[in-house]
């Protein structure tokens, strides 16, 4: 794999895409109470992923939910949350799960919306993403446990990680007149959190 095709790119997937008729109901009904809260016109919601490429493989870097079946392995997932309660997460539909799947797939890729946004060529960079994947928090998915302001979602997962590995997370935006609930929030823990995260360990497999 040559430099120039190694690093870390990033997908704007329009939320629901894919006939997830129930997410994306949801999200609309959310973000219409949001932009009359703040009296503003409603936005297009967008859910993010990460392609990794070194020169061990490519991977992909997500957190979906919920967790369709106990099979994670197979999903590369490292590491579970709980959505919206703990004591309902004991049921898998109410777990999300981060996954650093090795030659995996983003289900909706093709519905992603001025993607792939490369946001870096460094192989470092990249390996370092992928070492701090299993380090995610797993906060509750839905909620503001640490008063961030924003909720913990799959869009902190990745704002996370770019935050935490070094990237200018805080300068990213979504696609024109799109929004991406969750993004400060992940921004905001990393930051907090990021005397705690682990050293880059050379030789690392994945």
């Amino acid at each position: 794999m040559g430099s120039d095709t190694m690093g870390i790119d990033l997908f704007w997937i329009p939320l629901g895409a894919g006939g997830a008729g129930f997410v994306r109901l949801n999200g609309r009904i959310y973000e219409t109470i949001r932009a009359r809260l703040e009296r503003r016109p409603p936005r297009d919601l967008y859910h993010t992923a990460l392609e990794v490429r070194v020169p061990e493989g490519r991977f992909i870097v997500e957190n979906a939910w919920p967790s369709p079946n106990s099979d994670t392995t197979s999903r590369g997932v490292v590491a579970e949350g709980a959505v919206f309660s703990r004591w309902m997460a004991r049921m898998r539909p109410f777990r999300y799960e981060v996954r650093r799947w090795r030659d995996g797939t983003i289900p909706d890729v093709d519905a992603a919306v001025a993607s792939p946004q490369t946001l870096s060529h460094d192989p470092g960079r990249a390996r370092r993403v992928l070492d701090l994947v299993p380090s995610v928090p797993p906060l509750m998915w839905g909620r503001d446990e640490l008063r961030t302001g924003d909720m913990w979602n799959s869009n902190s997962v990745i704002s996370w990680l770019l935050t935490a590995s070094g990237l200018p997370a805080e300068e990213i935006q979504p696609p024109s007149g799109g929004r991406a609930p969750g993004w400060q929030s992940g921004i905001r823990v990393s930051m907090k959190a990021s005397a705690d995260l682990p050293a880059l360990k050379p030789g690392t497999t994945w």
